[in-house]
C-alpha cells in the first residue's frame, strides 16, 4: 500500500504481486496490475526469485521496489533484477552483501571510526570460540546471526555453562531464517536504549540523516513502539551520532535508504550494532519528523536524482509509532490470524494510519503479524503522547486480537511517560501493564 501510493504520487504506474493467500489484499486493487506469483507458501511465492523477475517482464516495469520483508536484503535479488535490465529500488548487492555479513560490517565500520560494542570481528568457528571470546570481554554476551537480523538467531548468554545450548538454538535458527547458520559475539550492553538513525543516500557520493528513532520497547527483539526525537539522546549526542551514520554509509558506497543501529548505555555512550540495508517498517516517524517521503526519495533516487541536502535534517516536533500486530499480549503475544469483523480507523490532526486492514479482511497465518501502523506527530513528546491516547482509543478492531490495548497501558506507565526506559521495557514494567500482568494459559 505504501509503495502503491509513493508510484501513483509520481506518476508512475504500479504492479503489486501477491501469493493465494494473499488475493484478497487492499494493495491488490489499489495497484494499476496485479500478478499472482505462487501458494501461500514464501518459498514457493515472495522468496521465488523467477516468479518475482517474470512478473516484472512481463507487465513491462522498469524498477523493482523490494518492499522490507523477504528479498528486500537479498543481493541475489539485486543482481538478478540487474541481469534483466530491471532497477532495483534500494543498495548495490555490495552494500547489502557487506552489512549482511554482521563480521565483515563490525570490521568496516571499526576502519571508519565508527563505535563499536566490543566482540568478534569475524564469524565464530563454532562454541568454543564462542565461550572463549564471552570469557575475554565479560558475561553477559549475545550472540547473534552473522548474516540477518530482526531478532532471528540471537541469544542472551549469561554464563559460560549457557554458550554450548545457545549456540547451537541460535546456529539452528539463523541456518532456518537466512540459510546461513554463521554467528558472532558481541558484549551485552546492561539496559541499553535501541537508537537508530534514518539515512538516505544518493548515487554522487551525499548522504541525508532523517534524525533517530527510538526503538527501545520490544519484545524478543521485535520492535513495538518507535518513537523520535529519542528522549535519551542530547544535542551533541545525536549529531555525534548522525556523523558516524554518515560515515557508516561512506565507507560501504552506500545508495538509497537505510538505517543505521546503535545501543546507546546508561552513561550516554553508542556503538553501533548493524546497519539495514532497505526501508524500515518504522519509516513514517521520520517523514512526520522531517516532511520528507522517504518512499518517494526511493524512487527519486533510484531514477538517478541527487539529494536535496547532505548532513543532518532539522527535525520538528516528536512522533510515536505503535505497531498494531494480530497478536494476543494476553497470550504471550500468540499470533492471531482471523477475520477482521470491524475496523474504524482514527482521524483528525497530527494522525497518520498506514494498513492494508478493511472489514471483511482475512488475516492469513502465514506471514508476519503487523495489520497496521498508528503514527502521531505532535509539538513535543507530551502533546504525541496525548495524540496516541486519543488515536488509539479512537481505533476499532475487532474479530482478532491485536495489541492496541497494551499500547493504551503503556502511554498510562509513568517510566514510559518519563523517557527513562531500555530494551528492557517489558520486563520491567509488567506487574504494571495488565495485558502482561494478567496472562491467560
Amino acid at each position: 500500500m505504501r509503495l502503491v501510493r509513493a508510484c501513483h504520487d509520481l506518476g508512475a504506474e504500479a504492479v503489486a504481486v501477491y501469493s493465494t493467500a494473499d488475493s484478497d489484499g487492499l494493495w491488490v486493487g489499489l495497484a494499476d496490475r496485479a500478478v499472482c506469483i505462487g501458494p501461500h507458501a514464501a518459498s514457493d511465492s515472495y522468496l521465488r526469485v523467477p516468479n518475482l523477475i517474470a512478473a516484472a517482464e512481463t507487465t513491462g516495469c522498469d524498477a523493482v521496489h523490494p518492499g522490507w520483508g523477504f528479498l528486500a536484503e537479498n543481493a541475489g535479488f539485486v543482481r538478478a533484477c540487474e541481469d534483466n535490465d530491471l532497477v532495483f529500488v534500494g543498495p548495490p548487492a555490495e552494500a547489502i552483501e557487506l552489512m549482511g555479513d554482521k563480521s565483515r560490517a563490525k570490521q568496516t565500520m571499526a576502519g571508519a571510526g565508527v563505535p563499536l560494542v566490543p566482540g568478534s570481528q569475524e564469524r565464530l568457528s563454532g562454541a568454543a570460540e564462542a565461550a572463549q571470546l564471552a570469557g575475554q570481554v565479560g558475561y553477559p554476551v549475545l550472540l547473534k546471526a552473522s548474516a540477518g537480523g530482526g531478532g532471528r538467531g540471537m541469544r542472551i548468554v549469561a554464563g559460560p555453562d549457557q554458550v554450548e545450548e545457545a549456540y547451537r538454538m541460535a546456529s539452528a535458527e539463523a541456518e532456518s531464517a537466512f540459510g546461513d547458520g554463521g554467528m558472532y559475539l558481541e558484549k551485552a550492553i546492561v539496559e541499553p536504549r535501541h537508537v537508530e538513525m534514518q539515512v538516505l543516500a544518493d548515487g554522487e557520493g551525499d548522504v541525508l540523516v532523517l534524525g533517530e528513532r527510538d526503538c527501545s520497547v520490544q519484545r524478543r527483539h521485535q520492535k513495538l513502539i518507535e518513537e523520535g526525537p529519542s528522549p535519551a539522546l542530547d544535542e551533541a549526542t545525536r549529531a555525534a551520532m548522525a556523523e558516524a551514520a554518515g560515515r557508516a554509509c561512506s565507507a560501504c558506497d552506500y545508495v538509497n535508504a537505510g538505517t543505521v543501529e546503535f545501543l546507546v548505555d546508561r552513561d550516554g555512550g553508542f556503538s553501533f550494532i548493524e546497519m539495514n540495508t532497505r526501508l524500515q517498517v518504522e519509516h513514517p516517524v521520520s517523514e512526520l519528523l522531517t516532511g520528507i517521503d522517504i518512499a518517494v526519495w526511493q524512487l527519486r533516487i533510484a531514477g538517478g536524482e541527487r539529494l536535496p541536502a547532505t548532513g543532518l535534517a532539522p527535525l520538528v516536533g516528536h512522533a510515536i509509532e505503535f505497531r498494531i500486530n494480530c497478536e494476543d499480549p494476553r497470550r504471550g503475544f500468540m499470533p492471531a490470524a482471523g477475520t477482521v469483523s470491524r475496523f474504524r480507523p482514527p482521524l483528525g490532526a497530527g494522525v497518520r494510519v498506514d494498513t492494508h486492514a478493511y472489514e471483511g479482511y482475512r488475516v492469513p497465518p502465514f506471514y508476519d503479524s503487523l495489520l497496521a501502523k498508528v503514527i502521531v506527530h505532535g509539538g513535543d513528546r507530551e502533546q504525541a503522547m496525548a495524540r496516541g491516547r486519543r488515536a488509539l482509543g479512537e481505533l476499532e478492531i475487532e474479530g482478532v486480537a491485536t495489541t492496541r490495548e497494551l499500547f493504551l497501558e503503556i502511554l498510562d506507565e509513568p517510566r514510559f511517560g518519563s523517557g527513562l526506559y531500555t530494551t528492557a521495557y517489558l520486563d520491567d514494567a509488567r506487574g504494571a501493564l495488565p495485558s502482561l500482568a494478567e496472562q491467560v494459559a
